[in-house]
């Protein structure tokens, strides 16, 4: 099977005719070929983008809602398809592909197509001046949208929906690693009448195409999500080039569990937060930090419960972990618990590569516990981006938020108390984006997303997300002496 690029409302090859090999995480064969883009491909897209601007951009905003609507059904109609293809291509249990990640998809869509009716600018009149100011809030024009493979459609649709709702085209590049529910994506754009060229989709790697999309002089706005490095070097290129950007980076996200806290919820939770989807997802908990008189207790209930989660076969029912997205993306992992264990740390559960009957070659690993003693030990400090949690213990509230603060990503948080003063006390002294107490991915769309720090720059969701793909425009109108006949 043949991954092509979507473009002008058609699927193309490449124009260099060359493929990329699409490895199945599960039993780590090649199921598929990725159309291999270059900069002469990311042209054609915007051409056609720049050509489907000026009607787009002036198409009325009930249309545009109802376009985008529909776009949100198809992907609920096709759940079972997509998340059956979201599986297969980034090895992530079934389960979380149909409770998650398609409805999310289709969500993204549904509400953007719902907040664009919503959307609206300011004005301001000035007494005694005669003047009214008021704001217009017009598109960008051609932007680029570049997402991750670890929540495919997800995190596609979470930039591209906001994107064409204000007005704008789009040239998007989803991961080379988990290419195929974007690819779907195109036929259910043009079934929901989505008109040829407003949306654009480009396959291949991110140092040939989206390199071409980064520094392209005519796209005028990138937004990102991905690694922390790559950020930089989006930041490095576009930053000359006056182009918004939109950077939702890396993230090694505390989790503080205080002794008065609601014990069997923050159990449940912190596993769900520490391993869901292999622990591949920006906001999942990596550092767990638990108060002294309960270190003990926690640590031995923590594990107990982690023993219990299955690595297997995504497809399979009872599966908890899928297959980790990549053989290097493995290694990379397993790197960083060889690493923990050279620092002093102690592994207190995982740590091996599980062999499935029949998928001998996929990409599975143990969840993985390890106690570490010194905060700032690497494990500890960067981002590992797997199944791989560290638990330390801590004495005091400002011993925990200094812990805390101590990375240079600020992303997520979590907290475990039910003393409210505290809960305002560390949710204002915290540096990160989002807070969580007592909860964890608990998602509002209507609320703004993102990071401090190393863990990004700008907020994506709800009008934050709207406005990001609009320029503002003050008018300013003195009405005295104006011709009214």
């Amino acid at each position: 099977m043949k991954i092509l690029n979507y473009i002008n409302g058609e699927y193309v090859e490449p124009v260099s005719k060359k493929w990329l090999d699409n490895y199945n995480p599960s039993n780590g064969e090649v199921y598929s070929q990725i159309a291999n883009s270059n900069s002469e491909d990311i042209e054609t897209a915007y051409q056609a983008a720049a050509a489907a601007f000026p009607k787009w951009s002036n198409t009325t905003i009930d249309e545009r809602s109802i376009i985008l609507l529909k776009i949100a059904d198809l992907i609920a109609e096709n759940l079972d398809k997509l998340a059956e293809a979201e599986a297969k291509d980034n090895g992530k249990p079934l389960s979380l592909a149909s409770a998650v990640d398609i409805p999310r998809a289709s969500a993204n869509f549904r509400f953007f197509g719902n907040a664009i009716t919503q959307f609206a600018s300011e004005a301001h009149e000035s007494v005694g001046l005669n003047t009214i100011n008021y704001t217009l809030r017009q598109p960008l024009g051609v932007v680029g949208c570049i997402s991750p493979w670890n929540l495919p459609l997800y995190l596609f649709t979470w930039k591209i929906a906001p994107a064409i709702a204000a007005g704008n085209t789009v040239v998007a590049k989803p991961s080379e690693i988990t290419p195929m529910t974007a690819f779907l994506l195109g036929e259910i754009c043009t079934e929901a009448g989505l008109p040829k060229g407003v949306l654009n989709i480009v396959h291949g790697s991110g140092p040939s195409a989206g390199q071409a999309i980064v520094e392209h002089p005519n796209i005028n706005a990138i937004s990102f999500t991905g690694g922390t490095k790559t950020g930089e070097h989006i930041a490095r290129t576009a930053g000359p080039m006056f182009k918004k950007l939109s950077l939702e980076l890396g993230g090694k996200n505390p989790n503080l569990i205080f002794a008065d806290c609601n014990y069997d919820k923050m159990l449940k939770e912190t596993v769900r937060s520490s391993f869901a989807n292999q622990g591949q997802i920006c906001l999942c908990g990596s550092r767990i930090y638990v108060e002294k008189p309960i270190y003990d207790k926690i640590k031995k209930d923590f594990v107990e419960k982690v023993k219990q989660l299955k690595v297997g076969n995504p497809f399979d029912e009872d599966t908890n972990l899928g297959a980790l997205v990549s053989k290097e993306h493995l290694e990379k992992v397993e790197s960083y618990i060889q690493l923990a264990e050279k620092e002093g740390g102690k592994i207190l559960f995982g740590g091996n590569r599980v062999r499935i009957k029949g998928l001998e070659n996929g990409y599975y690993l143990e969840p993985t516990v390890i106690e570490v003693f010194d905060n700032e030990c690497r494990v500890n400090q960067e981002e590992i981006f797997g199944p791989v949690v560290t638990i330390m213990p801590f004495k005091t509230e400002e011993e925990a938020l200094q812990m805390a603060n101590s990375v240079k990503y600020g992303l997520s948080a979590t907290l475990w108390t039910t003393d409210l003063n505290r809960t305002m006390r560390i949710s204002k002294g915290i540096e990160s984006g989002i807070v969580w107490v007592n909860t964890w991915l608990n998602r509002d769309l209507r609320t703004p997303f993102g990071g401090m720090k190393a863990s990004g720059l700008g907020r994506e969701g709800g009008f934050e997300a709207l406005k990001f793909f609009t320029e503002q425009k003050n008018v300013c109108i003195r009405y005295e002496g104006f011709d009214t006949n």
